[in-house]
């Protein structure tokens, strides 16, 4: 429910950064989906793939959003489509929300984490990733595509190239798998290698033909992989040779795959059929540069056709047993009708909206006009006539035909051939090699000194805002270092006790000089007329002073001093840099002031509103009054945590005593107590 709350809201939001905000929702659901059998290492590393890779694709797409709305001037997405910015920006925003879009929906040479999906449970892969989230990316380029096309040079040879290559590469990853639903996941690349093309291209017949086809993807893809649901289920098995005599046994999920296979083949009377002669006719009507995407959508038809038929005979076919294999089908148990019944209402669309094209062009024609109104104008046909388009759909059938009754040559020519580079085995190595840099980094980087991790941190300060800070540094003329010959004195006496910090040896004596540091600035905000975060100051030092020294009880008396007089330098070099730039910053603020301050507003609402004199403790009980909340429960937190961590070492160390107690005076153990094992608090 979660997953498809989200996917209604980004196909619904108008704003780009709500789009991205449920774009990322549905990943993560997908990812919790996929991995939902978490004891199984390959769930698991197939959620992972799958998070990563759309994620990763998607932070690309957050920077086209905020390059886009910036040039764009707003961030709503139907303003944009409405007035489009102009200039290079618009083609650099559109090729990172490209790079989003087309991994989400698994297109080469992201393709891998799909197949990878089905580890998921079988309704789960006909609902995600068949049907509606691998159609993210595509809606999204369909949004755009209309308005980008014509403005971008490079947008219609890339993704038509990319739609059209992911067509031909899924197709002939599907003839070669011997599970029936990675045969259908690579189906599935193939089919949104097609979508991806035709809504992608920006021309108002192929998006029209594209919401036609989206349509009756979603119909037989679904039933398809709930008829492999069905078969695993009842067989516990859905690898090709290991199952037999179906058909006979399974007759309505026989009669139901047929249907549906048969219009992902483009088989007539079926939808898919329809929506196939709507591709090939605008195809056809688009002109010569669309020709070599033709060529390749033709080819890419022969091979739906092929590994169709593979799918139906490999699920319900004669095979024979083998040395290997012993193959399963008439004792399998009949399926509830309750369990086919879905796929039943799914096919029945299939044939009932071919035949019903009233109903199914108005759906279709006002997706496609709300993308592109020109598109509206188009009609769905069951019959064109002797078309070229028919002939190119014959010429696929046919073909597909003789590439399934020769697959066994085909197989083995293939074998022949040199291996082929895989994209899961790229994203195995590129992980991999992520894992060791990691390791080697946080070898270097996270070495145990606290030194070193605050040097890093204060050197990243000071390098990247300290800089900026001390460059952007504009004093106004009559800017007033001190008010008072009083300040001067304290804020003397807080520099010096400041400075024997550093320089005391022993800790009791720099717990001291923390102190008076503190006790100082309390002296600072009682001369500025300030007595109630002077008592509050006052009453903080007096307690830290108190707890630093019961936790100097069990500390060593003095510093580790380094013997290294280059890490002794680089302190002070450190140290002095730090401070310049806080102050250069602190400067900075005090000067940038441009609208009037709050205080005089807090002043005069104080009494009125809150019935308090005390503006001080107004600000903290009534005007941020959840804000202190907010700080108390993180306070109690700490508490707790120090206090557990406390009582757990008090807890290791009374359990040492335990043992040692245990031991006799010879060493041996007495009796047959065992040692706890401990380990350190840290």
């Amino acid at each position: 429910m979660l997953f498809a709350g989200a996917m209604a809201g980004v196909v619904t939001a108008d704003n780009l950064f709500a789009i991205f905000v449920f774009w990322e929702l549905t990943t993560i659901t997908s990812f919790v989906l996929i991995g939902i059998d978490d004891d199984r290492p390959g769930a698991r590393a197939a959620a992972l793939a799958a998070i990563l890779t759309t994620a990763a694709a998607g932070l690309a797409m957050l920077a086209g959003f905020v390059l886009l709305a910036q040039s764009a001037g707003t961030a709503s997405l139907s303003a944009i489509l409405a007035d489009p910015p102009a200039g290079s920006a618009l083609g650099v925003a559109m090729g990172l929300i490209a790079v989003g879009a087309l991994a989400k929906s698994a297109q080469y040479p992201f393709h891998y984490w799909l197949p990878g999906a089905m580890a998921a449970p079988t309704p789960i892969s006909a609902y995600l990733h068949s049907a509606t989230m691998v159609k993210a990316g595509i809606y999204l380029l369909a949004r755009f595509a209309p308005v980008v096309a014509p403005l971008v040079v490079w947008w219609r040879p890339a993704i038509m190239g990319v739609g059209a290559v992911t067509m031909l590469w899924g197709g002939f990853r599907a003839l070669r798998q011997v599970d029936l639903k990675l045969l259908l996941a690579f189906g599935t690349v193939s089919q949104l290698g097609f979508l991806t093309l035709l809504l992608g291209a920006g021309y108002p017949a192929l998006t029209f033909a594209g919401a036609a086809v989206l349509l009756a993807h979603a119909l037989f893809k679904a039933t398809l992989f709930l008829v492999v649901g069905i078969v695993d289920h009842q067989a516990h098995t859905r690898r090709i040779g290991e199952l037999t005599g179906l058909a006979a046994r399974l007759r309505p999920v026989f009669i139901i795959t047929c249907v549906a296979a048969g219009s992902m083949a483009g088989l007539p009377p079926l939808l898919g059929f329809v929506a196939k002669e709507a591709a090939l006719e605008g195809l056809l009507e688009s002109g010569p540069p669309s020709t070599v995407v033709l060529v390749a959508v033709v080819a890419a038809s022969v091979l739906t056709a092929a590994y169709s038929a593979r799918f139906v005979w490999g699920a319900f076919g004669t095979h024979p047993a083998t040395a290997a294999t012993t193959p399963v089908g008439p004792a399998v148990d009949r399926p509830s009708p309750l369990m086919w019944a879905p796929a039943a209402v799914l096919a029945t669309l299939t044939v009932v909206l071919a035949f019903t094209l009233g109903p199914t062009e108005t759906v279709v024609a006002s997706a496609a006009g709300s993308l592109a109104p020109a598109a509206s104008s188009f009609h769905l046909h069951l019959w064109h006539g002797f078309t070229l388009a028919l002939g190119l759909s014959t010429l696929a059938i046919a073909a597909g035909g003789v590439v399934f009754v020769a697959r066994d040559r085909i197989d083995t020519t293939l074998r022949r051939l040199p291996a082929v580079v895989e994209a899961t085995t790229v994203y195995d190595r590129i992980i991999a090699g992520l894992v060791r840099l990691a390791e080697r980094t946080t070898a270097v980087v996270q070495s145990g000194s606290l030194p070193t991790y605050l040097a890093v941190i204060f050197g990243t300060a000071v390098a990247l805002p300290g800089t900026a800070a001390v460059l952007h540094l504009r004093l106004p003329d009559d800017v007033a270092l001190a008010e008072s010959p009083l300040q001067v004195l304290v804020a003397a006496i807080i520099v010096a006790a400041t400075v024997a910090t550093a320089m005391a040896k022993r800790r009791f004596v720099a717990v001291l000089f923390v102190g008076a540091v503190g006790f100082g600035v309390a002296m600072l905000f009682l001369i500025q007329g300030a007595p109630d975060p002077a008592l509050t100051q006052l009453l903080v030092e007096t307690l830290t002073l108190v707890i630093f020294v019961l936790v100097l009880r069990h500390l060593p008396e003095r510093f580790h001093v380094a013997r290294w007089r280059t890490a002794a330098r680089a302190k002070v070099v450190v140290s002095v840099a730090v401070g310049c730039a806080a102050a250069a910053m602190a400067a900075i603020a005090a000067n940038a002031r441009t609208a009037p301050s709050v205080s005089e507003e807090m002043l005069t609402r104080a009494l009125p509103d809150a019935e308090g004199r005390n503006v001080v403790n107004v600000i903290l009980v009534d005007f941020r009054g959840y804000d202190t909340m907010g700080e108390i429960a993180v306070l109690v937190v700490a508490a707790l945590g120090i206090a557990s961590l406390v009582l757990a070492g008090r807890r290791s160390t009374g359990e040492r005593a335990d043992a040692v107690d245990m031991m006799d005076t010879s060493g041996e153990r007495s009796g047959d107590a065992e040692e706890p094992a401990v380990e350190p608090v840290w």
